[in-house]
This record gives structure tokens, sequence and C-alpha cells, in this order.
């Protein structure tokens, strides 16, 4: 069995229950539930911290936590997650930036970062 894991504010020694993740590009304090491993630019919270948490001024709180939620993700919600990235990997038209390429295989999106999503040939 593992160890419970604690809160990290100072002086706190609560058991966490929440984690909470910054995403600096858009000035955005994630609190969700507690993740699986201890990451190291994610906070764990106790239920007194997660309740109180304030986030700089201009930014937004995502709050992730239900109590009435599933555990676990239900069909649906990986459905919406799967149909989410699809739209994310499809290419967008930019005005002056060259078409395909004569020759290349039509199945081939361009990349995106470091992914990069093939069509399936029965489309």
């Amino acid at each position: 069995m593992s160890p419970v894991r604690r809160c990290s504010r100072t002086a706190c020694g609560r058991p966490a229950v929440a984690t909470l993740t910054y995403v600096y590009a858009d000035s955005t304090a994630v609190l969700g539930p507690l993740a699986t491993y201890a990451e190291p630019h994610c906070y764990d919270l106790c239920a007194e911290h997660s309740e109180r948490l304030t986030a700089p001024r201009g930014w937004e709180v995502v709050r992730l936590l239900d109590a009435s939620a599933p555990a676990r993700p239900s069909g649906d919600d990986l459905e919406a997650l799967a149909n989410a990235v699809r739209e994310a990997a499809r290419p967008q038209e930019r005005s002056g930036e060259p078409g395909p390429q004569r020759g290349a295989d039509p199945r081939d999106v361009p990349r995106r970062g470091h992914l990069r999503v093939l069509r399936s040939p029965d489309n």
C-alpha cells in the first residue's frame, strides 16, 4: 500500500483530496480530483485548502470536483474527449499557407507540435 499523500501547503499535514495544476498559458488554475501519481509541477491539497483556493487577479479557477460525479469516466465522457482530440487534430485552413504538396499522401495530415494524425483509409 502506498503512503497517504499530504497537503502541499506549508505546515498542513492533512491528507490530500485534490490536485491543483496551473495552466500558465491560459491564466487558469485547475483543481481536480487527486491525481493518481504525485507530479512535480502539481500541488496536492486537503479538503479545507481546496475549498478556500483563490487564484491571482485575472486568472480563472476551474473546479473539476463534483461529489455526485462517478469516480471513473463514463463512456459518454470518453467519447466526448475523443471527439475533442479529433477536432483539435483537424488541420485548420490558414490564409497564405500552401496547400498539400502534389504527390503527397492524401491521408497524411500536417504535424501539429509533436503529434501527427493519419486519416483512416475508409474516409
